[in-house]
């Protein structure tokens, strides 16, 4: 599970994970290491794929120490507070065996029982053992950290771990990453870091009421006051419209010719995907280019003379527009394209309103080392102009989906924490 944080953690996490040179692409997918292997080397290999799974973004608190756990993971069940994975004996895994850790990643058991799938292993049971292997020998060799936590905060019945037992027999596929040998290789390699260590449907793909995955793999999925977005292959909702050079682009610098990383994905490029390697985002891209095109019949746009449309264009003109643009055009790699916008179109605005009420930091990467951010509105707007202006949007320039009122700007409102309106 990915969590946002603020710009100098993130600074923090970019400095830490400079200079990683050695490439998952270098190895084949199922390789096993022989038994001359520097342990250096595989270190090294570890650290990249640690990067790739992201693991620092959630094993490290805000303004807390790397990987000494405590930050917490607001679940749909209660809070999950993630655990210290430093060497230290006492309050980390410092005493812990490889089995163990293999036991804890890929399969869900850790030293106090089940682990919640908060913990992706439902995606990390498909990383190899060869890689498993490397990413023990990278993580057994962080500096301890004394860093006691209390991972379990979720009310009854949830805090009962043997629960799990049958959320796994409903729920989780203990199993390998398997090659599609119908597909390429870069093709498979893109299918082994999406399914596994970056773990992209573990935001991407709705939920059952259960938190377990539904079959609508990469379809979309609601987290934390944010809407991570339809990854299929149409052109409504999903990336129809990107070509696998955006999708690379996007992954590298958090922007491309149409949007701008925000949210939890911010986040994830910083930390993550912009230290892969070209071949490995690539290889993302191809995987993600290569999946069955999915049919999206989209609404009818509002009229022009809808009452809502009228207001929210005289409010978008004067709030929005300067950066924007009256054509919603943007400014390419810098400032959203608002024109037939995918995640304009998604049918969960959650991510449009927590932008307009709250604001959000571009992405810093090393390609773009000065995000654009979008200062927040909530304290400024009405909610009845934020509905409009996001209704007129939502339905403009090529784009078409519901209205919002402006009880649903309320309800966002609280729920994410934003400030209240000035009254007029």
């Amino acid at each position: 599970m990915i969590m946002t944080r603020n710009l100098l953690q993130r600074a923090l996490h970019i400095s830490l994970r400079s200079g990683v040179v050695l490439s998952l692409a270098a190895l084949p997918l199922c390789t096993v290491h022989a038994q001359n292997t520097p342990v250096n080397a595989r270190m090294e290999h570890g650290r990249y794929l640690a990067i790739a799974g992201d693991c620092l973004a959630c094993h490290t608190a805000t303004d807390g120490k790397p990987f000494a756990g405590g930050l917490d993971l607001k679940t749909p069940f209660g809070i999950i507070t993630t655990s210290n994975i430093t060497s230290d004996k006492e309050t980390g895994i410092g005493n812990w065996t490889f089995e163990q850790f293999d036991n804890a990643v890929r399969h869900g058991k850790g030293s106090n029982g089940h682990l919640y799938p908060a913990m992706p292993y439902t995606a990390y049971s498909q990383i190899t053992d060869a890689d498993i292997a490397d990413l023990w020998e990278y993580i057994r060799a962080l500096p301890p950290v004394s860093h006691k936590v209390e991972s379990n905060k979720l009310p009854f019945p949830y805090n009962i771990r043997t629960l799990l037992v049958f959320w796994n027999i409903l729920f989780f596929e203990d199993a390998a990453f398997v090659p599609d040998r119908s597909k390429n290789d870069e093709i498979n390699r893109g299918a082994y870091l999406v399914q596994s260590l970056e773990h992209c449907g573990t935001c991407h793909t709705p939920k059952n009421a259960l938190g377990g995955d539904t079959k609508d793999s990469f379809q979309g999925a609601s987290l934390q006051g944010w809407f991570a977005p339809d990854l299929t292959n149409n052109t409504h909702t999903g990336l129809g419209q990107w070509t696998a050079d955006d999708i690379v682009t996007y992954l590298r610098s958090g922007t491309n010719r149409y949007t701008a990383a925000s949210g939890p994905m911010t986040e994830a490029i910083v930390n993550s995907t912009q230290h892969l390697t070209d071949a490995d985002l690539k290889a993302i891209a191809a995987y993600f280019k290569a999946l069955p095109p999915r049919t999206v019949s989209p609404p009818q746009p509002l009229a022009t003379s809808n009452a809502q449309i009228t207001a929210g264009h005289r409010d978008f003109m004067v709030e929005c527009s300067a950066c924007h643009r009256s054509s919603g055009a943007g400014i390419s790699n810098m400032i959203p394209d608002l024109r037939n916008n995918p995640a304009v179109n998604a049918s969960n605005p959650d991510s449009l309103l927590n932008i307009v009420l709250k604001g959000t930091e571009g992405p810093a990467t090393h390609t773009n080392p000065t995000g654009a951010a979008m200062p927040g509105f909530g304290w400024k707007l009405q909610d009845e102009q934020i509905a409009n202006i996001l209704t007129y949007i939502r339905n403009s320039w090529g784009n078409a989906a519901p209205a919002l009122s402006a009880a649903d700007v309320s309800k966002a409102r609280i729920a994410i924490s934003a400030q209240p309106a000035v009254p007029r």
